[in-house]
């Protein structure tokens, strides 16, 4: 059955340029989220409606949250560094140096706490270009390996509520892959193509996936987020007055909540179908999610 339309609300309308990885804490009850181009961490408190850039100056690509609450940033050149009580404390990896004229863009923490993340293709102009992007895979002890290579654009993951499948976007094929995932290895295997839009204008980005194992997939370029089954077939999508939609995560108390950030970049003007691009929206899905892993640092 095809879930009724959802209200979404703009919460927030702060125009980021690439606003990316929206994510909840259960601990402060609060949202985090990246403005990469903008080079702005921000944090919002839904109890309060206080808003506030907490880190300003720098590409974060993506994070995670930490078992000790601090936040694991993923940023340009290969740097992964702990963020905590509002500056950077120490670096988990200072530089890749097969990174160095790229940056990190989605990442996801596993059970284990280990971090999935990926990177963006080096361009041409640079030394050593041009080169796909990676997925690399990050374990706790700090060491990092490259789980796949010659990836378009590396986007959203999510893992199936069962925790035996992981989803994995490449948003240049316009492709969802679906693997095998091995929790204790923390290997992937058995790829296959789960959802794919090949002929499609806008191309999926970020991702999440509720408890029913139904799965949220952001639409760059398609004004939507996309709710698809655990089969692969289109359920339903919201729309919103926003072409690029990024990505999404569930919050609130219940993680019954679904914020959506986008972004406000490229040549599309803010106005009409666009009018809020860069914007911060949220809905109440038919499901709600499950908590985020945590990424197994400390500050």
């Amino acid at each position: 059955m095809t879930p009724p339309p959802l209200e979404v609300e703009i919460v927030l309308d702060p125009q980021c340029k690439l606003g990316e990885n929206p994510l909840w804490s259960p601990d402060e009850k609060c949202l985090y989220w990246t403005d990469i181009l903008g080079r702005k961490l921000h944090r919002f408190d839904p109890a309060t409606g206080g808003h506030e850039v907490i880190l300003d100056g720098h590409t974060v690509g993506g994070f995670t949250l930490n078992i000790d609450g601090s936040l694991l940033l993923f940023m340009d050149q290969g740097r992964v560094a702990v963020f905590k009580d509002g500056r950077i404390v120490r670096n988990v990896i200072e530089r890749i140096d097969d990174e160095v004229h790229s940056r990190f863009n989605d990442v996801i923490a596993d059970p284990e706490g280990r971090v999935f993340c990926g990177t963006m293709p080096v361009p041409e102009s640079a030394p050593g270009g041009p080169r796909l992007g990676r997925l690399y895979r990050l374990d706790p002890d700090g060491s990092y390996r490259i789980v796949l290579e010659e990836i378009g654009c590396s986007n959203g993951m999510g893992f199936s509520p069962d925790l035996d499948l992981f989803y994995y976007t490449d948003s240049t094929p316009r492709t969802i892959y679906l693997f095998d995932f091995h929790r204790q290895s923390g290997d992937l295997s058995n790829r296959a193509v789960w959802y794919q839009t090949p002929d499609s204008p806008d191309v999926p980005d970020g991702m999440t996936v509720d408890r029913a194992g139904h799965v949220w997939s952001a639409r760059w370029g398609g004004h939507e987020a996309r709710y698809i089954d655990p089969q692969g077939r289109l359920l339903s999508a919201i729309k919103l007055p926003a072409a690029q939609v990024t990505s999404m995560i569930f919050g609130g108390d219940q993680l019954d909540e679904l914020y959506i950030t986008s972004a406000a970049t490229g040549k599309t003007p803010r106005e009409g179908e666009n009018a809020h691009a860069g914007a911060l929206f949220r809905c109440k899905p038919p499901c709600g999610g499950l908590p985020e892993f945590r990424s197994g640092f400390r500050a």
